[in-house]
């Protein structure tokens, strides 16, 4: 199976698109027209404060946050202006203040703190992979995750920098009554920082161990009296704790406000992001036991050289109010990435000397380029005496992603090997031969309609649809053969919240998902894409300063139509295979008094395989523990001296977890399971404010040097945690 990191998806013509954008700006116009969204003076007026009011956060600084909030009440990613103590769905905040307590650097820094969360096969540590609730995505592609509502992993994705980054929403439960091509266990959007109309500037330095050097830059005002700009940039040099693997990044972030009229704004973001780094497959399991090969030991083989990975995403948003109830949008997202070098990969299992790993030699060349445009209009209207709040919209996008891979294997005359107890390195490195050259693309246009209903003091009602049309079309420029397919999906979705007084909130939702499958059966056919289906039950509470919340929810999830092998043809596969993931997760974040700062999590998934034609009915999910716990607790007062000063720490707990797939035939003939082992990680963190405009930090992870593993997907490819290590860093702003 190819293991590549970009997603198995394909696009049409370019006709296809202009086709959708078309649809979507006549959509659009059919709203703006309708009676009832006509606007009045008094309108207008209100509707300038409101976007006045959206431009201009009560509370929001450069660089890291002091005296912070981490309970949120609000998430850009479930599309209402709903509390999210009223809206029917669990959802974690990981707010600017918990990045910055936690020292984030990457998105993978923050994946423990969240209920229902755990870490997938990272592609060598150069892309972002995570599960919710138990599903994870293709194994090829991974998860569906957004950035600031736009779909953000089609193609080749760096791991994302958290210097630009404002919030993190972790949606739980079906989201393909909005976004579509999603997991039934939930999505992650990332939401960017915006300009602010006050100027403020801030530069940050960093220092810590295995040779890490970070700077970043965070800089915002307005430019004349209608337009706001913001530029967040990083540069950041590490070696690791891994022989002969570093990684360089550089990140250049410019966003723009530009208010065209007193009712009318245009926000423009940008990225671009160049990663180089070694792909670094991990360390081997020796007979299924972790600990034999140190921590630090690189099976690949150091001429190889890095892997660049560069991302360039451009959002544009033109938002118009129509009155002081309507507001209409015109967005359009244009994304680009590439992938390319040589990588030395084991093999999947040892020979049977117990030491020698066999290691494939490979050469990447990937690219994509993904063109979005969406038109909704957003607005409150009064039906029979009931407030709905009705979102609606049409969305189109033309994706399309070219992979060449040059791939030798080693053979027992030329086996270029090593030995896991004493590499030697320099070998002479075989020239790898053509082995994929393909071209997918993907034309897709959809229509949804959100409509929330206020249902008097108490109730809340949330329903939703989406309606997906795709058409693929996939090359194999080797062999000359061609697939198309037209596959499309309805996901509907549907919740209800009663609000018991003013601190609970009894909620429970219902909705369906599904996910295009690429490629073709033995026959040539096209797959049936996986659908899933969700139910969520929970309870939500926030004290009377909605200083401090809580979530529990209990979930039971389904999915069908899993790729899983042809027993009548070997090595194809067939759309027969059947998922399930059952259990409870738990968040509370928020101020405890005045002093203390509390983000918690846990979490109890059972996720299992209920039919497949190789694996064997329940068996667990690849990198999913039963069990995961976390606690971050932060203690912060002012210092007699004048300034501010902060102590805290934080722990997490990651169960058991199946690090590799275990057949059907495997499990009778007695071969055991391959886990990963449990562990609990802490850390500390403080920070000492010495003015408003200087300040000190410093972050101390694995405290006690524990040796732990955080995922894999084969017992060759097992990817180890970081021993202690401690960051330093200066805050300055001016």
């Amino acid at each position: 199976m190819q293991q590549s990191p970009g997603c198995r998806a394909a696009s049409q013509s370019p006709s296809g698109l202009a086709c959708g954008a078309r649809a979507a700006i006549a959509a659009l116009s059919m709203l703006a027209s309708a009676p009832s969204l006509a606007q009045t003076s008094s309108g207008a007026q209100g509707a300038r404060e409101t976007s006045r009011a959206r431009e201009l956060p009560a509370v929001e600084v450069v660089g890291r946050r002091a005296s912070g909030d981490y309970h949120a009440d609000e998430a850009s990613g479930t599309r209402t202006d709903l509390p999210l103590r009223e809206v029917p769905q669990a959802v974690r905040v990981l707010s600017r203040q918990t990045l910055d307590d936690l020292g984030a650097l990457r998105l993978d820094d923050t994946l423990d703190y969240v209920g229902g969360v755990s870490r997938q096969n990272s592609f060598g540590g150069l892309w972002d992979n995570v599960a919710i609730r138990g599903f994870a995505g293709d194994v090829n592609t991974g998860m569906a995750l957004l950035l600031n509502g736009f779909s953000a992993n089609r193609g080749f994705n760096a791991p994302r920098d958290m210097a630009n980054v404002e919030r993190i929403e972790f949606l739980k439960g079906p989201a393909a009554s909005l976004y579509g091509a999603t997991e039934p266990g939930g999505t992650l959007n990332v939401v960017t920082k915006r300009p602010l109309w006050q100027r403020a500037h801030a530069i940050e330095g960093y220092i810590g161990s295995y040779g890490l050097r970070r700077s970043t830059l965070d800089s915002t005002g307005p430019i004349g009296e209608n337009v706001a700009y913001r530029l967040n940039a990083a540069v950041e040099d590490r070696d690791s704790f891994r022989d002969f693997v570093d990684a360089r990044r550089s990140l250049f972030a410019p966003a723009l406000t530009l208010r065209l009229a007193p009712s009318t704004r245009l926000d423009y973001t940008g990225e671009l992001l160049r990663h180089r780094a070694p792909l670094d497959r991990g360390v081997v399991a020796i007979d299924n036991r972790l600990g034999t090969v140190p921590r630090s030991r690189f099976l690949g083989e150091p001429a190889d050289g890095s892997i660049i990975v560069e991302n360039s995403t451009h959002q544009a948003v033109l938002e118009h109010d129509m009155s002081a109830r309507w507001t209409a949008r015109f967005a359009l997202m244009h994304k680009t990435g590439s992938l390319q070098g040589f990588s030395t990969e084991p093999q999947p299992s040892l020979q049977p000397d117990g030491q020698t790993l066999r290691r494939q030699r490979r050469f990447r060349d990937y690219s994509s380029d993904d063109l979005t445009v969406r038109a909704e209009a957003q607005g409150r209207m009064e039906v029979a005496g009931l407030q709905h709040e009705i979102l609606a919209g049409v969305e189109t996008y033309r994706f399309r992603v070219d992979q060449v891979m040059l791939r030798v294997n080693p053979t027992a005359g030329s086996p270029y090997a090593i030995n896991v107890f004493t590499p030697v390195y320099g070998q002479p490195q075989p020239t790898p031969l053509p082995n994929t050259d393909t071209q997918e693309t993907q034309t897709n246009t959809a229509f949804f309609v959100q409509d929330t209903v206020t249902i008097g003091a108490r109730w809340r009602l949330l329903a939703g649809v989406r309606r997906d049309g795709f058409e693929q079309v996939f090359v194999n420029r080797r062999t000359g053969v061609r697939t198309e397919q037209s596959p499309g999906a309805t996901s509907p979705r549907v919740g209800v919240s009663y609000l018991h007084g003013r601190h609970w909130t009894l909620f429970a939702n219902a909705g369906m998902s599904f996910r295009p499958n690429t490629g073709s059966s033995a026959a040539g056919t096209a797959f049936e894409p996986e659908s899933g289906r969700a139910l969520e039950t929970g309870v939500k509470w926030e004290n009377a300063e909605g200083t401090l919340g809580g979530t529990i929810a209990a979930f039971d999830i389904e999915k069908r139509n899993v790729l899983t092998a042809d027993p009548a043809n070997a090595g194809f596969s067939v759309a027969a295979g059947e998922v399930r993931s059952r259990g409870l997760d738990a968040d509370l974040s928020g101020r405890l008094g005045r002093n203390w700062r509390l983000n918690a999590s846990f979490s109890l998934i059972d996720a299992e395989v209920s039919r497949d034609n190789t694996l064997p009915v329940g068996s667990r999910l690849l990198n999913i523990p039963k069990v995961n716990a976390s606690a971050l607790l932060v203690y912060e007062a002012p210092h007699a001296s004048g300034g501010r000063y902060g102590l805290g720490g934080g722990v997490t707990y990651t169960g058991r977890r199946l690090g590799q797939a275990r057949t059907a035939v495997q499990a009778a003939a007695g071969v055991p399971e391959f886990e990963l082992p449990s562990y609990t990680i802490a850390k500390l963190v403080a920070y000492w404010q010495v003015s408003p405009r200087l300040r000190f930090t410093l972050d101390v992870d694995n405290v006690f040097d524990r040796t732990y593993y955080t995922q894999s997907f084969q017992s060759t490819w097992v990817a180890p945690g970081a021993p202690r290590t401690v960051m330093a860093g200066v805050q300055a702003r001016f």
